[in-house]
This record gives structure tokens, sequence and C-alpha cells, in this order.
């Protein structure tokens, strides 16, 4: 947790944090670390704390959003599927059965490539793709649900399907799908991450953790490890999501040390 809120603490405190602006540049190419800039400077002379502070306002923000959207997506879905069963949950099976087909990133890569790597644009692309997964889930956990004694009362009193939905199967699948989003937001964080590497996350001048990864790359050649500060705040941020989750599952499932 103390991970975690760091991350979010210097996300939403990066404007007042930051000694610089994003894309200030305010000495020479990759000078080491110490004196007046901490963490010491990148490909073009940019203070690389400020550029780490920035990158987790923007890599996280990203990643909590389109998380949010891949979980709304996928859970309507996944329980209108469960519990109207028949040509619903046949035809949304379908369509998620050939999304998956395709490997994810190189899905992502053809699709950005022709719509353009604008923010909205990488939000809905990967929220969609990753709403499949979600979908899955959310519809294995409520088709145990449905046919419980409690959901068929609620039938047999009249209750429409949405109100099924909200009060009888989403309280009994919150454990699940609470360990699932915190999952899922690692994937999504690191997936962003993974296309701005490539080149169609994040663009520049607005900072990105893969992207610092990717542009600082060549300085690994010269024995300058700036690259690593990035890739450091990418792998912390993941551990400490996946601790939480851990910790989230253990308290849910009642089991006792």
């Amino acid at each position: 947790m103390v991970l975690v809120l760091l991350n979010v603490v210097a996300a939403i405190l990066a404007p007042v944090i930051a000694p610089y602006s994003e894309t200030e540049i305010v000495g020479d190419v990759w000078l080491p670390v110490g004196g007046e800039f901490i963490l010491g400077t990148d490909q073009l002379g940019r203070d690389l704390y400020t550029r780490l502070l920035y990158g987790a306002r923007n890599t996280i923000a990203i990643a909590f959003v389109t998380t949010m959207l891949s979980f709304i997506v996928g859970t309507i879905g996944g329980f209108l599927a469960a519990t109207l069963g028949g040509w619903t949950d046949l035809s949304l099976s379908r369509i998620v059965d050939i999304l998956m087909s395709f490997p994810t990133l190189i899905f992502a890569l053809m699709v950005l490539s022709v719509v353009g790597t604008s923010v909205p644009a990488l939000i809905l692309v990967i929220a969609v793709l990753d709403s499949t997964r979600v979908f899955r889930l959310s519809r294995a956990v409520a088709m145990d649900i449905a046919v419980m004694e409690y959901v068929e009362a609620a039938r047999l009193r009249g209750e429409r399907i949405w109100w099924i939905m909200r009060q009888e199967i989403l309280p009994n699948a919150m454990p699940p799908l609470v360990a699932e989003f915190g999952l899922r937001f690692c994937f999504v964080f690191l997936f962003i991450a993974s296309l701005s590497f490539l080149g169609l996350g994040i663009q520049p001048p607005s900072a990105d953790w893969g992207g610092m990864v990717r542009e600082n790359g060549g300085a690994i050649t010269y024995g300058i490890f700036i690259p690593l500060w990035p890739a450091a705040a990418i792998a912390v941020l993941t551990v400490g999501v996946n601790l939480i989750v851990d910790w989230f599952l253990h308290v849910a499932s009642g089991l006792k040390e």
C-alpha cells in the first residue's frame, strides 16, 4: 500500500513536487546522478526526476481510466450473458472469442497504426481488448450465482434483469472482480508502457515511463544507467499492486495464517 500510495501522491502532486516543467531542457545530455539533478538528465537534457513524476501522472491516470472502462464493458457484458443465456450468451461469447483469438499486442499495434495514437484512441483500443478478459471472468462468476435460490426468488418476484444484476449478482461477485481489477490494472499499465516503448503509446513530449526507457536506451551503451530509473518505477508499481491483490484475496478467502 505504501508503494502504491507513493506513486499516487507523486502523480497527483507532480506539478507541485517537480522542480522543473515537464518539457523544460535544463542541462546537458545524460548528466550523472547528484548535484542539481537528483536522478540526472535524459537524452535531451531534461530533468529525469521531473519526467518521472509527470510520467507517473500520465501513465497511471490513463491506465486507471482504461481499466475502469474495460471493467464496465466487460462486467455488464458478462453479467448479461450469464443472466439471459441463450442467444445473448452465445453471441457475446463468440464476439469475445474472435477478439481474443488475435495476439493482443499485435492487434493493438495494427489498430493504433490506423486510427492514430491519440490518448482517447489509446484508451478505447486497450479497454476493448482488455474487456474480453473481464467478460470471461464475470460471466463465469455470474453463472454460478445466477442459479442460486435467492436469484430465482428475485425472478419469481418479478424483478427486472438490471435489478437482479445490480442487487443480487454484483455484490456476491465483488471479491474476484476487485482482485481481477488490480491484476488488470497491472496488465494495462504494462501494456501502455510496452506500446510507448514501441512508439505507439503516449507520444512525446508527454512523459511516459515506457517511452522514457526507449528514449534513453542508448545510454546503456556508454555505461550510463539512466533508463533503469523509469524501468524501476514500472517494476515497483506493478509489484505494489500485486501485493495488494494477494492481500485482498487472502482476506476475502477467510483463510487464517
